[in-house]
C-alpha cells in the first residue's frame, strides 16, 4: 500500500454491502446484475446518472462471431493482428469464445439489436475485421440501447444505486485487503457529502480517461478516476501509453475542446471513403483493407495527409449512401453533423483523429482481479491483455460484458468476509490542483503525448506536468485557499494529473512505434526489445515507477495464482 490519498473530509456516513461496483456502463451494470443474482448485497455507485456512462456513446456496435461462417478463431486472429504483438492470447481466446453467448444473454436481459428481414441479427464490418461480425442497434445507437436495457434491469431488480457520486479512494483493512471506498455525493443522490461504502469486494468500472486530452470522444466524466484511485491504492497499471485516437471524429475547428462527435467506423464499414480536399482516396495501397485497416493505421494515414497538405482535417465521403440510408442506418451521426452545419448527404464530412479509448489500464487477470486483494477492474479502466497495443473495433463492449460475468462469478465463489477499514497512516494527503489547471493539463498532453510523439515532446510534457505537481504541493500553505479546497472539480483535475504523469512516463520508456503509440523519432516496431509490457506503479514518494516485463506475457497478478 502506498498510503497516498486525496485531500478530503473524513466520511460522515457509511453503508455496508458485499460488493460495491463503481460505474454504470456495460461493465459495471452487468457485474452488478450478476452479483445481485448470486445473492450478494450489491451497491452501484456512479458519477452522474445511471445512463450517463461511456457505453451510451458507443455507436458502432458489439463484435462477436454470430454470423454464418464466422468463428471465434477468426475473431481471435483479427484481434491479435490489431493488437500488434502485445495481446494476451489466452485473454483474447476467452473473449471471443465466451463472447457470442454473452451477447445472447444481453439480449435476454432486454437489449434489442437490429435484424435482417429474415429475423437474424444484422451484422456489419468495421476496421480490422475480415468478416461482418458487428451487431448494432438503432442503426448507430448501440451503446444507448445496451445502456437502456441494463439500466431498466437494474431498476427492476431494485439494486441499491448511488448516483452523482465521485469515488475518492479505496478503503483497506489492516492486512491491506479491500474494505470499501470513500465517495462524495454531489447533492442530488441519497446522501450528501463525503461518505463510505464498506464492502470486501470493489469493482472499478469507471470507463476511460479521454479528458486528459483537449479533444476526445469521451464524455466529460471520463477523467481517469478509476486508474488514479487504483494507483494511489498501490495497484499496477499496464500499457497506458497505448491511447487509441479514433481516426474519424467530426472536425469542429482547431480550437475546439472537450467531447467531440464521433463518426463511427461503421460508416466506413458500409462503404464510405476517406479523401483529401481534391477527392482523392488516400487509403488505397496503404493497407489491404484500405479504409477498414486497424484504427492506428488509419489515424496515422490521416495525420500524414494533414501534414503533407498543411491542413487540419481530411474528409469522409459517403454522399453515395443517399438520404434514405443515412436516415435509417446512421440517424445519430446524421443529426450530429447537421447540428454543426454539415449535411453528409450532399457534402463530405471533415474529420480528424481525437482521443478515443485507453487500450491499457489497471492490470488484471482473467477473473478481473488486480494486484490489490479484493479490488477488481472491468471495461475500459482495466487492462486484461485483450487489446494489446491497439483495440480492435467494437471489442470494447464485448470485453466489458465477458469479464463482468467472470468477475461476478469469482466474487460469488470466494465470498470474502467483511473486515473493518483501517485508519490511514503515513504521508500527507495529495495536494489538490486548482480546477482551472484542467485545461493546462489537456493542452500539455495534446502537444506532447497526442497522436504524434517524440522523445523531445514527451520530455517537455513530463517537465510541465511535474511542474504542476510540484506547484500544487507548494500551494498547500499559500495564502490563496482556492488551490487546496476539496471539491469535485479539484479532485477530478488531480486525478487527471496523476494519470497523465503515468501515461507520459510509460510513453517515454517505449522507444519504438507500435499500435497506437507513434514515436516520430522511433518510427519502427522493435519486437526484439519492445515486444514487452510496461507495468507502472506509484511509489510512496508519488513518483511513477516503470517496469518492463521480461517477455510479451503478463506476470501473474498475485503470486498465489
Amino acid at each position: 500500500m502506498t498510503g497516498i490519498r486525496l485531500t478530503a473530509p473524513a466520511p460522515g456516513w457509511a453503508i455496508d454491502a458485499d460488493v460495491v461496483v463503481v460505474g454504470s456502463g456495460v461493465a459495471g451494470l452487468t457485474t452488478a446484475l450478476r452479483c445481485a443474482a448470486a445473492g450478494l448485497d450489491t451497491v452501484v455507485v456512479t458519477k452522474a446518472r445511471l445512463d450517463d456512462g461511456s457505453t451510451r456513446w458507443a455507436q458502432g456496435g458489439i463484435a462477436a462471431a454470430l454470423g454464418e461462417g464466422d468463428t471465434p478463431e477468426q475473431h481471435l486472429d483479427d484481434t491479435l493482428v490489431a493488437g500488434a504483438g502485445l495481446c494476451d492470447e489466452e485473454a483474447v481466446r476467452t473473449l471471443v469464445t465466451e463472447g457470442p453467448d454473452a451477447v445472447r444473454r444481453l439480449i435476454t436481459t432486454g437489449a434489442t439489436f437490429d435484424t435482417t428481414d429474415s429475423g437474424d441479427i444484422a451484422l456489419t464490418r468495421e476496421g480490422g475485421h475480415h468478416r461482418r461480425r458487428i451487431a448494432h442497434a438503432g442503426g448507430d445507437a448501440t451503446g444507448a440501447e445496451i445502456s437502456r436495457a441494463l439500466v431498466e434491469a437494474v431498476r427492476s431488480a431494485a439494486l441499491h444505486t448511488i448516483e452523482n457520486a465521485l469515488v475518492l479512494d479505496l478503503l483497506t483493512d489492516a492486512e491491506g485487503r479491500t474494505a470499501g471506498v470513500s465517495l462524495h455525493v454531489m447533492g442530488e443522490g441519497q446522501h450528501d457529502g463525503v461518505g463510505a461504502v464498506r464492502a470486501p469486494s470493489v469493482v472499478l468500472a469507471t470507463g476511460g480517461m479521454g479528458q486528459v486530452f483537449s479533444a476526445t470522444t469521451n464524455p466529460s466524466v471520463s477523467t481517469g478516476d478509476g486508474v488514479a484511485l487504483a494507483l494511489r491504492a498501490g495497484a499496477e497499471v499496464s500499457d497506458l501509453e497505448f491511447v487509441q485516437f479514433h481516426p474519424t471524429v467530426l472536425f469542429l475547428g482547431a480550437d475546439s475542446e472537450g467531447q467531440q462527435p464521433l463518426v463511427s467506423e461503421a460508416v466506413r464499414g458500409e462503404g464510405a471513403h476517406l479523401v483529401d480536399a481534391t477527392g482523392t482516396r488516400f487509403m488505397l495501397g496503404q493497407h489491404e483493407l484500405a479504409e477498414l485497416a486497424p484504427r492506428d493505421i488509419v489515424a496515422k494515414a490521416i495525420t500524414r495527409q494533414m501534414h503533407e497538405h498543411s491542413t487540419e482535417h481530411m474528409y469522409l465521403d459517403a454522399r453515395h449512401f443517399g438520404a434514405a440510408m443515412w436516415e435509417q442506418r446512421f440517424p445519430t451521426i446524421l443529426a450530429a453533423c447537421r447540428a454543426h452545419g454539415i449535411d453528409p448527404v450532399t457534402e463530405p464530412i471533415p474529420v480528424a483523429p481525437a482521443a478515443h479509448y485507453a487500450s491499457g489500464g489497471i492490470r488484471t487477470d482473467l477473473r478481473g482481479r488486480t494486484t490489490v486483494p479484493g479490488l477488481y477492474a472491468c471495461g475500459e479502466v482495466a487492462c486484461t491483455g485483450v487489446h494489446g497495443a491497439n483495440r480492435l473495433a467494437s471489442n470494447s463492449l464485448l470485453e466489458g460484458l465477458v469479464f463482468a460475468e467472470r468477475i461476478a462469478a469469482d466474487i460469488a465463489e470466494t465470498r470474502p468476509p467483511h473486515t473493518e477499514p483501517a485508519k490511514v497512516t503515513g504521508g500527507e494527503p495529495v495536494a489538490l490542483l486548482a480546477p482551472e489547471t484542467r485545461t493546462a493539463i489537456q493542452r500539455i498532453m495534446t502537444r506532447g503525448a497526442g497522436v504524434l510523439r517524440s522523445a523531445a515532446s514527451l520530455a517537455a510534457a513530463a517537465e510541465e506536468l511535474e511542474a504542476l505537481h510540484r506547484s500544487a504541493a507548494a500551494d498547500v500553505d499559500a495564502a490563496d485557499p482556492k488551490d487546496a479546497v476539496p471539491g469535485v472539480d479539484a479532485w477530478e483535475v488531480t486525478n487527471l494529473l496523476l494519470v497523465s504523469r503515468v501515461l507520459v512516463a510509460a510513453a517515454r520508456e517505449r522507444e519504438e512505434t507500435r499500435g497506437c503509440h507513434w514515436r516520430e523519432d522511433r518510427p519502427d516496431r522493435d519486437d526484439a526489445h519492445w515486444r514487452r509490457h510496461l507495468v507502472v506503479r506509484v511509489a510512496a514518494d508519488r513518483t511513477p515507477v516503470v517496469h518492463r516485463t521480461e517477455t510479451a506475457a503478463f506476470p501473474p497478478v498475485r503470486a498465489a495464482d
